[in-house]
C-alpha cells in the first residue's frame, strides 16, 4: 500500500449502519481526542443515527449505495473525511474499496490495508499462507471454480462429507456441508449463486466433534502481533452464528495454546494490521485442529472479547490508525494463552434477530412496538434499536435487532443471568428468536458445554421446543391480561406491519384542524408531511395528523387524516399482481417467507413435480428454496417485473390446477 499505515484521524465515516454503526460512533466520542464523524443513511433507516449521534449524517440513494464505492468516495471527498470505518458486512473485506479510497480520496480504511485484506480475504489464499506457516489445513481445491463437474471430480477424490464454499463468501453466505453425493450438484449450484464472484471450492469436512474456534489477533503492521485469547462460536445453524462464549467451551488449554500459536505465526508473517480473527476446527477429543478461515475486520461477537479482556477493540482500532503504537496501548508484551484473561470471566453473546424459527427462520417483517432488554450488573445490549424513532425491519438489511452480552465470574453464574435477561426480555411488533435463545441457554448440553457445530443443527427442533416451553410457563404465570403475554407469545403480526403493495386503494378523508381553512386545489402538486399517528391499524385504518402544503401556500395546513379500507381495495388485490394465497385452498402455493423473490424457475402451463424447486427467495445473506408441495399444472403464476423484487409473506405465488382438473385433462388425453 502506497499511503502509511497510520496518520492523525480528523473527521470519520462510519461507512455502516444498524448496530454497529451506532457502536464506531460512540468509540469514537469517547476517544480522549474526540474526531468528527459522518455517518450515512438511507430514507427509510437511519436509528444508527439517532442513537449513535455523528456530527453529520448523509443521505444515501438506496441500500445499494452502501456497496457502491465510488459513491463513498464521492462522500468522502465532498466533506473532506480523511478516515473510513467499515465495520462488517458491506465492503469490509474489499482489498479495492480500501485501494480505491487511498487512491481517489486520500482517505485510509479502518483495518489491515489493501495486502493483507486480499491475502487474507480470500480464502484459498489464506490456506496456502497456513501451509506456509506449517499450520494444519484440510485438504481443499487449490484453485476456485465455477465448473459443477470440476468441483464435483474434487468431491468424489476426497470422500463424503465436503464443505462447498464461496471463495469471498462470509456469514453463511455461500456454504455448504455435503454429506452424500445426492446433495453435490444442487448445493454447488447454490453456493455459485450465493458468490459476488461465482466461483466456488470443495474441502473436506471437519464436522462432527469439532468446536469453531476463533483466535482475536491485533497487529501494528510491522511483524509485532498478539492475541486477545480465543471465542467459541459453535453455535450455529447454516454455518450462521447464534450464540458466542468467550473463552472456549474446552477444558484443553493446551490445545487451545498451540492453535493461538499457529494464529499468531500467520499473523506475524504478513506483518498484520490492526484486528484480525483468525479461525479453527478443533476436536478436544481427537486432540487435533485445522485452520478454517480469516476474518481481517472486526467481528459481529468481538464484545465478548472485550468483556474477558477489558480492551476496547474499536478503540484499539482507531488508536492504532490513528498513530499509536502497542506500547501506547498498554499491548507491548503478549501473555501465556493457557493463562486466563485479565477479567477472569466468561461472557456470551446472544444474537436477537427478527425471524420466526417456527417458520424455517423466516425473515418477519414490521415494525418495532416494544423493545426492552434488562440491562444491569454484567448486561451490555447493543443495538439500533431506539425509542426516539420508530424502527421498520425490511429485507434489504441484515435481521439482527440486538447484542445482548452477559459476562460473569463463572461459566455457570454467566448462564444463570442469560437466562434470567432473556427471561425479562420483551419484544413486540415483529416475531424473534427469542423462544429459541431461550431453549439454548436453557439446554443441559449448553450449560456444560457438550456443543460442537452440529449440535443445534442436530437438536433444533428440541431446543426450540424447549424454549417455547419455557416463553408458555411464562405466560402463564404472567395471567391473560399481563402486558408481556403479547410479547412472550409473539403470536399473528399486527396488521400495521403489512407492507404497502401496488394496487391497494383506500377512501381518504382530510378534516382540517382548523376549520376556517379554505380548500386548496388539487390539480397541482401538493407537499404532505406526517407529524403524529393517532391510529395504526394499517391496512384496516390510519389516523393520523399532516401537515399539507400546496404550491400557493407557503406555510402548511394541519390536517387530521383518515384512512379506512374499502371494497375496491379487495378486488384491486385480485387484479394486482400481488395476490394474497388462501392456506386453506389446495391449489395454492403460498410464498412462506418474506424477503426479496430473484429467480421464478415455472411458467403458466408447465407441469410440475411433488417438491419441485419453484422459486428462490433471498433473505440477507442466503438465497432459500420454495418448493412446490404437491404435483400439477401452472395455471397462474406469479410474474416478475424486476430482477429482485420485495414479496411478502403469504403472497401467491403459484397456482395450479385442482385434482379434479388433473383427472379432467388425463381424461382427454
Amino acid at each position: 500500500m502506497s499511503s502509511p499505515h497510520s496518520r492523525p484521524i480528523k473527521r470519520l465515516l462510519v461507512a455502516n449502519r444498524g448496530e454497529i454503526a451506532v457502536r464506531i460512533l460512540n468509540a469514537a466520542r469517547e476517544l480522549p481526542d474526540p474526531i468528527e464523524t459522518v455517518a450515512i443513511f438511507t430514507s427509510d433507516d437511519r436509528s444508527h443515527c439517532d442513537l449513535g449521534h455523528p456530527d453529520r449524517a448523509v443521505e444515501i440513494p438506496k441500500p445499494a449505495s452502501y456497496l457502491d464505492i465510488s459513491c463513498l468516495i464521492n462522500i468522502v471527498r465532498k466533506y473532506s473525511i480523511d478516515s473510513v470505518h467499515p465495520g462488517y458486512g458491506f465492503l469490509s473485506e474489499s482489498a479495492e474499496f480500501a485501494q480505491r479510497m487511498w487512491d481517489e480520496a486520500g482517505a485510509i480504511v479502518i483495518g489491515p490495508g489493501p495486502e493483507n485484506l486480499a491475502r487474507t480475504g480470500d480464502k484459498l489464499q489464506a490456506k496456502q499462507l497456513a501451509r506456509q506457516c506449517a499450520v494444519p489445513v484440510l485438504e481443499a481445491m487449490s484453485q476456485p471454480t465455477a465448473d459443477v463437474g470440476e468441483a464435483r471430480a474434487f468431491a468424489r477424490q476426497v470422500g463424503f462429507p465436503v464443505m462447498i464454499k464461496a471463495v469471498d463468501g462470509g456469514g453463511g453466505r455461500g456454504i455448504r456441508l455435503v454429506r452424500e453425493e445426492s446433495e453435490l450438484d444442487n448445493s454447488i449450484q447454490r453456493a455459485i449463486g450465493e458468490s459476488p464472484s461465482r466461483t466456488v471450492f470443495v474441502e473436506k469436512a471437519a464436522v462432527d466433534g469439532f468446536h469453531h474456534v476463533e483466535i482475536q489477533v491485533i497487529g501494528d503492521g510491522t511483524g509485532q502481533v498478539r492475541h486477545l485469547w480465543e471465542r467459541d462460536c459453535s453455535v450455529q445453524r447454516r454455518f450462521q452464528k447464534v450464540v458466542e462464549c468467550a473463552p472456549a467451551l474446552m477444558r484443553d488449554r493446551g490445545l487451545i495454546s498451540r492453535v493461538i500459536d499457529c494464529a499468531l505465526k500467520m499473523a506475524s508473517n504478513i506483518r498484520y494490521l490492526s484486528l484480525g480473527t483468525f479461525e479453527f476446527l478443533v476436536s478436544e477429543q481427537k486432540g487435533e485442529f485445522f485452520f478454517l478461515e480469516v476474518n481481517p475486520r472486526l467481528q459481529v461477537e468481538h464484545t465478548i472479547t472485550e468483556s474477558i479482556s477489558g480492551i476496547d477493540l474499536v478503540q484499539t482500532q482507531l488508536l492504532l490508525a490513528h498513530g499509536q503504537t502497542f506500547n501506547d496501548l498498554g499491548l507491548g508484551s503478549d501473555v501465556d494463552p493457557r493463562a486466563p484473561a485479565p477479567a477472569n470471566c466468561f461472557s456470551i453473546q446472544l444474537r436477537l434477530c427478527a425471524e420466526d424459527p417456527g417458520n424455517n427462520f423466516a425473515l418477519s417483517i414490521g415494525k418495532i412496538t416494544e423493545f426492552n432488554v434488562p440491562s444491569g450488573h454484567g448486561i451490555r445490549v447493543d443495538t439500533h434499536v431506539s425509542s426516539t424513532s420508530s424502527l421498520v425491519v425490511g429485507s434489504n438489511f441484515d435481521n439482527l435487532l440486538a447484542k445482548i452480552i452477559i459476562t460473569a465470574p463463572s461459566w455457570g453464574a454467566t448462564v444463570r443471568k442469560a437466562q434470567r435477561v432473556l427471561t425479562d426480555t420483551k419484544i413486540s411488533g415483529v416475531k424473534t428468536n427469542i423462544n429459541l435463545l431461550r431453549g439454548i441457554v436453557a439446554h443441559a448440553d449448553f450449560m456444560s458445554g457438550d456443543i460442537d457445530t452440529q449440535w443445534l443443527g442436530i437438536k433444533l427442533e428440541e431446543t426450540y421446543q424447549l424454549g417455547e416451553d419455557i416463553s408458555r410457563s411464562l405466560r402463564d404465570q404472567s395471567g391473560p391480561t399481563s402486558s408481556s403475554q403479547q410479547s412472550l407469545a409473539q403470536g399473528a403480526l399486527p396488521a400495521s406491519n403489512l407492507l404497502f403493495r401496488k394496487g391497494d386503494a383506500w377512501s381518504i378523508r382530510l378534516e382540517p384542524l382548523q376549520k376556517d381553512t379554505l380548500q386548496t386545489s388539487a390539480s397541482v402538486a401538493h407537499h404532505m408531511r406526517l407529524s403524529r399517528v393517532l391510529r395504526n391499524e394499517f391496512p384496516t385504518s390510519l389516523a393520523a395528523e399532516i401537515e399539507y402544503t400546496t404550491p400557493d401556500s407557503k406555510t402548511a395546513i394541519p390536517y387530521r387524516l383518515q384512512l379506512d379500507t374499502t371494497t375496491t381495495a379487495a378486488s384491486a388485490l385480485v387484479s394486482s399482481s400481488h395476490r394474497r394465497g388462501d392456506p386453506n385452498n389446495p391449489r395454492h402455493i403460498i410464498l412462506p417467507l418474506s424477503g426479496k423473490l430473484i429467480e421464478m424457475l415455472v411458467t403458466q402451463g408447465e407441469d410440475v413435480a411433488e417438491n419441485q424447486v419453484l422459486a428462490f427467495v433471498k433473505q440477507m445473506k442466503m438465497e432459500l428454496e420454495v418448493r412446490s408441495p404437491r404435483a400439477g399444472k401452472v395455471q397462474w403464476v406469479y410474474e416478475m417485473e424486476d430482477d429482485e423484487e420485495d414479496v411478502a409473506e403469504g403472497m401467491l405465488l403459484v397456482e395450479l390446477t385442482g385434482p379434479q382438473e388433473q383427472e379432467q385433462l388425463r381424461g382427454k388425453l
